[in-house]
């Protein structure tokens, strides 16, 4: 059975960091293609990152150069790291995988002083 299941999150303040994790049962994350999606009040959900079967990964120019995405073989686990947070990250991220379209359950990252 696949899940999804996500940790991580909570208040951060501008420019602070913060890390999410997306822990994967019945498949190999490191062999697929996963992404992070986010999506803030009264917003689309948009892609943040992408990370290829292949480890290739691919970033919205919103986040390029702040968020990266790595995945860990041991404990089968994608990660999303977030920093120099901005107050337009605050939103629901949810990480996705491609095949079978699987979603995790969210958390929420709210950036504020």
């Amino acid at each position: 059975q696949v899940r999804l299941v996500q940790t991580g999150g909570g208040l951060a303040q501008p420019g602070g960091s913060l890390r999410l994790s997306c822990a994967a049962s019945g498949f190999t994350v490191s062999a697929e293609t996963m992404i992070w999606y986010r999506q803030a009040p009264g917003k689309a959900r948009e892609p943040v990152g992408t990370v290829m079967y292949n480890g290739q990964t691919i970033y919205a120019d919103s986040v390029k150069d702040r968020f990266f995405i790595s995945r860990d073989n041991a404990t089968n686990t994608m990660y999303l790291q977030m920093n120099r947070l901005k107050p337009d990250d605050t939103a629901l991220y949810v990480c996705y995988r491609v095949i079978g379209a699987h979603w995790g359950q969210g958390t929420q990252v709210t950036v504020s002083s």
